[in-house]
């Protein structure tokens, strides 16, 4: 009887001590974001209406049905005139980039982030950084960035560095994810991941219009994020993953090849983008939610929607697409963070999951004062929701991306505390929102839509004089 005793006390023991450790690997598996650094551009790199028009003009391949695509999809892009771009397309060498200007654009961006950042947290130098991502989806020299990185702030011979190319605008939340794989195996480690996007090289030159889309939408930004699973840095940190949901439709030949960089007719190499990218989108962000929100929403919400869904299956009534998903994603997320791809991407999502206004502006406007800064897009975002004071301590923040392959990831952040740094919005954020978000293209150009202009010959080259 004994024995039995001393074996069921040790069985007992055991199980403890399992549970116990488990807890503690968890513990030490949270990932922390004690801070982020958003690029802002020079002044001499901006791209307002009247350089915007020159840029188009330059390009000789136009012609009056081109200029009219262009009117009609850059007052309809959502972007304002305050966005940035390359120095070599200002200066008028977009179609002869140099590798000497694609390495300037990587280092003014990678650069002047991680000198603020490291600046801002004194206490942990380069030296004390053990991961290192970097994702540029259209830029992979030799040596790496990374390792352009190490050599500038002369980092450890330990480090671990990986770079990211190819992965679309939703790369920045797959290099988080990278981290936080990373940081199951690591303890107490520091991790810096920077996402930005080249621009110089890839600026169209043709005339097909669907590839003439990206240079209405692409913008120069990028950004530097400092985390860490050091549970003594936690009262540091501003945020900390909750969950993070990827989800990839490239087995599907439509969607694979919706956004893809290929040669048009003419040799101009950019980016096409298809009919089918909003199905993609829709597709992809679905089957993610389908993961994500069983783990984000409360039971209560989860239960209401499956007695409403058999109620309208009872009565034979077919969902609309307008209805959206029909959850209340507000019962488990207090701020939603869509990156800033486009004014019907952000619209689209905001429909579907019945977004007010006010929970789509920080998209809306970081997409007018940035552009689609691409993987760092997300991070103006946020920059703007911080900028506003709207974070406080236990809120949480959905943010939502696509990217070229096609994938979908979403990231569920929870906010650990209150949160008011101005970061890249400090000199305008008292200005947003603007009382309009017209864009003056359509005051100072809309003549083009004259239909007299199908009857005579006009030089364009005369618009920017």
């Amino acid at each position: 009887m004994e024995l039995l005793m001393v074996l069921c006390l040790l069985a007992l023991f055991y199980g403890l001590s399992c549970l116990h450790k488990i807890v503690l690997r968890r513990r030490d598996q949270a990932c922390y974001l004690l801070g982020y650094e958003c690029y802002m551009p020079t002044d001499d790199m901006m791209l307002h209406t009247d350089s915007c028009v020159k840029v188009v003009i330059r390009n000789k391949n136009l012609g009056l049905e081109e200029f009219r695509f262009l009117l009609k999809t850059i007052v309809n892009s959502g972007i304002g005139e305050e966005t940035y771009c390359p120095k070599n397309i200002i200066e008028g060498r977009e179609d002869d980039a140099t590798l000497a200007d694609e390495l300037l654009e990587m280092d003014d961006v990678i650069f002047d982030t991680l000198d603020k950042l490291f600046a801002k947290f004194s206490a942990i130098s380069p030296s004390q950084i053990d991961i290192l991502v970097v994702n540029v989806s259209m830029f992979s020299p030799a040596p790496s960035l990374t390792s352009r990185i190490v050599n500038r702030y002369k980092m450890r011979e330990d480090i671990k560095t990986f770079n990211l190319s190819g992965m679309g605008c939703s790369a920045s939340l797959i290099a988080i994810d990278v981290v936080q794989n990373l940081f199951k195996s690591y303890k107490n480690v520091n991790a810096i991941v920077v996402s930005t996007e080249s621009i110089s090289p890839h600026w169209y030159c043709g005339k097909e219009k669907s590839m003439m889309l990206t240079n209405c939408l692409f913008r120069s930004g990028g950004c530097s994020l400092l985390f860490t699973n050091n549970r003594d840095l936690k009262h540091q940190a501003k945020l900390k993953l909750n969950h993070l949901v990827r989800m990839h439709t490239g087995s599907s030949d439509e969607a694979y090849n919706c956004c893809i960089q290929v040669e048009d007719e003419s040799g101009y190499k950019g980016f096409r983008l298809t009919k089918y990218l909003v199905k993609a989108a829709s597709q992809g962000f679905t089957m993610n939610l389908r993961v994500l929100l069983p783990k984000v929403l409360p039971l209560r919400e989860i239960l209401r929607y499956l007695v409403v869904s058999k109620l309208k299956s009872a009565k034979s009534q077919k969902l609309k697409a307008d209805e959206g998903i029909g959850l209340n994603l507000k019962t488990g997320i207090e701020h939603f963070c869509i990156h800033p791809g486009g004014r019907a991407i952000i619209d689209g999502i905001g429909k579907s999951l019945g977004l007010s206004d006010y929970d789509v502006e920080p998209s809306r406007m970081a997409l007018y004062r940035f552009g689609n800064t691409s993987a760092a897009g997300f991070w103006y975002v946020f920059g703007y929701m911080e900028a506003k004071k709207r974070l406080k301590k236990g809120n949480r923040i959905l943010m939502s991306g696509f990217g070229a392959g096609f994938k979908c990831n979403n990231i569920v952040w929870e906010v650990l505390k209150d949160l008011d740094d101005a970061n890249v919005w400090k000199d305008c954020i008292d200005s947003y929102p603007p009382n309009t978000l017209v864009n003056p293209f359509i005051e100072k150009y809309s003549w083009l839509d004259d239909e007299t202009l199908n009857f005579v010959r006009f030089d364009f080259s005369q618009i920017a004089a």
